[in-house]
Order: C-alpha cells, then sequence, then structure tokens
C-alpha cells in the first residue's frame, strides 16, 4: 500500500533533513521546501535523486509557494523558520516575516488542501521568563525576545485555526536539539556544534556568564520520534494542542563542555586539556530550561531514547567525519 505524502518545510536545515531522510526511507513520498537561507541542499544529499522525494527552492513568505507545496498532501511537518534569539534581536522585521507570515501562509495553504494534520516546530522559548521547573505546556511566562514571541504567535495562530476552521495542528516545543548536519558556521550557530567545532579546532570555546546556565539539550533522533507520533496520533486529547519535546533532564554549560572534551579525547587526548573563556551574559537568554514530558508520553507515547551523552557522542562521531 502506498505511504501518505508528506510536506516538510525548512527541509534543508538541520532538524527538517533529518525528518526528510527519515521518512524518505520509512517509504512515504516526501516534498521537500526550503529557500536555502539558513538550510544547505548538501544536508538532503542522501534522499536527493530517490524516487520519493521532490525538492522545492521557494520560500513560504510566498503564500502561492505555499498552496502548490501542499497539493495533495496529508501531513505538514512545519519546521522552516529563522532561529535564534540574537537574530530576532538584530532584525526582528525579518524573522517575524517568516516566523509568523509564512507560518500564517502555511496555515491558510494547509486549511484550503483539506490537509489532515499540520505538526509545527513551536519553541521552549514561549516558557520566557516563567521560572518555575520543570516546564509543563500550561504555564508559561512573558517572552523575552522578538523570536520567542514570534513563536507564541504560531501557537496561538494554530489554535484559532483548529477552532474555527477545524485544521488539526500539533506544536512541539523543541528543547535545544543538536545532532549530526546542525551547521557550526556562521554568527548564530548552536552552541554544541559551535563548541564542537572550536574544540576540534583547539580553541577555547566561550561560555556566555559563568557557565552555570543550563538546558535540556535533546538528540535529534529523539526529535524525529516526537514528529512521528504527532503526526499518526489520532486520539482527540491529542489535536489543538502543544508538546514538549525533551529529553527531560537539564546539564549546565560548564558540565556540557566537559562532556564534550570527553567524547572529542578518544579523537584527540589533548582536546581534554583545552580552558574555557568565560564571556558577557547574552541578552534575551532564559538562565535555566527543564521539561516535563510527561504529557508527550502520556498522549503521544513519546519515549525519548537518548540521553546527552549518548547523544553527544553520536554527534561528535558525525562532527569528526564530516567537519
Amino acid at each position: 500500500m502506498e505511504k501518505d505524502k508528506i510536506l516538510i518545510t525548512g527541509a534543508a536545515g538541520f532538524i527538517g533533513s533529518n525528518l526528510a531522510e527519515y521518512f524518505v526511507k520509512k517509504g512515504y513520498h516526501v516534498v521537500g521546501l526550503d529557500n536555502l537561507a539558513t538550510g544547505h541542499l548538501h544536508n538532503l544529499n542522501p534522499i536527493l535523486g530517490t524516487h520519493n522525494f521532490e525538492f522545492i527552492n521557494a520560500d513560504i513568505r510566498d503564500i502561492e509557494v505555499c498552496h502548490k507545496a501542499v497539493s495533495g498532501v496529508t501531513y505538514v511537518l512545519h519546521q522552516a523558520a529563522l532561529g535564534s534569539v540574537p537574530r530576532s534581536i538584530n532584525d526582528p522585521i525579518t524573522t517575524n516575516e517568516v516566523n509568523v507570515g509564512g507560518f500564517l501562509n502555511m496555515l491558510v495553504a494547509c486549511k484550503e488542501a483539506g490537509v489532515k494534520k499540520m505538526v509545527y516546530a513551536a519553541s521552549s522559548s514561549t516558557y520566557g521568563d516563567s521560572k518555575a521547573l520543570p516546564k509543563v505546556e500550561e504555564v508559561i511566562g512573558k517572552p523575552l525576545s522578538p523570536y520567542a514571541i514570534t513563536k507564541y504567535v504560531n501557537e496561538l495562530y494554530a489554535d484559532v485555526f483548529y477552532k474555527t476552521y477545524g485544521l488539526n495542528t500539533i506544536g512541539l516545543r523543541y528543547f535545544n536539539v543538536f545532532g549530526r548536519r546542525q551547521d557550526p558556521n556562521g554568527a548564530y550557530a548552536a552552541v554544541i556544534p559551535l563548541f564542537t567545532k572550536q574544540l576540534m579546532n583547539k580553541q577555547s570555546p566561550t561560555l556566555n556568564g559563568d557557565g552555570t546556565f543550563s538546558r535540556d539539550f535533546t538528540y535529534i533522533d529523539n526529535v524525529i520520534q516526537a514528529n512521528e507520533k504527532a503526526m499518526l496520533a489520532n486520539s482527540k486529547e491529542a489535536e489543538n494542542t502543544v508538546f514538549n519535546v525533551a529529553y527531560g533532564d537539564r546539564t549546565d554549560l560548564n558540565m556540557l563542555v566537559d562532556l564534550l572534551k570527553t567524547s572529542l579525547s578518544k579523537y584527540d587526548p589533548d582536546i581534554k586539556n583545552l580552558e574555557v573563556i568565560n564571556g558577557p551574559l547574552r541578552a534575551g537568554d532564559v538562565p535555566h530550561s527543564l521539561a516535563s514530558i510527561d504529557k508527550a508520553r502520556t498522549l503521544l507515547g513519546y519515549d525519548p531514547q537518548f540521553d546527552l551523552k549518548a547523544g553527544l557522542d553520536q554527534a561528535v562521531d558525525w562532527y569528526w567525519s564530516n567537519l
């Protein structure tokens, strides 16, 4: 039996390309949409040219592109966005155009095409200034950055489209996702690929502050599992809601660097002796992040298989072979 057709936006990005490869290999017909502003076509090399994958190089800010991309599609996994809190502080207008305007375009296109479900990348940044730990989906604070505002607006729009038009949506609040293909280059590189590249080059990584800020780091394979579970969930309780996608544990930046050095030292023992540099705190940063994943466990059957150390070992192996 032929499997459903899936549209993945942001398909040339870190998370999108991993999702695309996974679902192509499972036999789905996958359409990848990306304007290559932050993604890279080489991320799709494992599946480019396969019979059940097609790539559209275009922008979600163009509503006609969105209408074309959802044609005949059963599910949409919406990953396209301009990530990064610092980027949004430097350029809030473009961040809003892509993350809010582009998101609204996708909702409209999904509604008009009769898409069965849109699963979208939400963000832990939505918790804002809430100090409560662990983070539970129903308790959020005020956003601390333009990026966080855009991701919260996505949730509000999704809720309205469900209640007004009956469009089934699920939001996945990602917590500090890392793993293969996450770009270590550029001004807005995430902390794990950035630190990995610096350590591999015998450079001392710079921590924002004293290194005691903590995060719930989440390996990419856990995120793939969550997307599949959300896409295929068919209970009423799982409709029109948001779920934390994390491992459910937190690690401070000092410990993260130690784990990275340990993992990398099997390739180069000298890396173990590199010192870190402490820099200023970064505007818009949340001090601590830890997710409750009880809701996703209960309603989606989400069961993350990779803790931070297991994920780092896999990621480091990939970076050592590919950088």
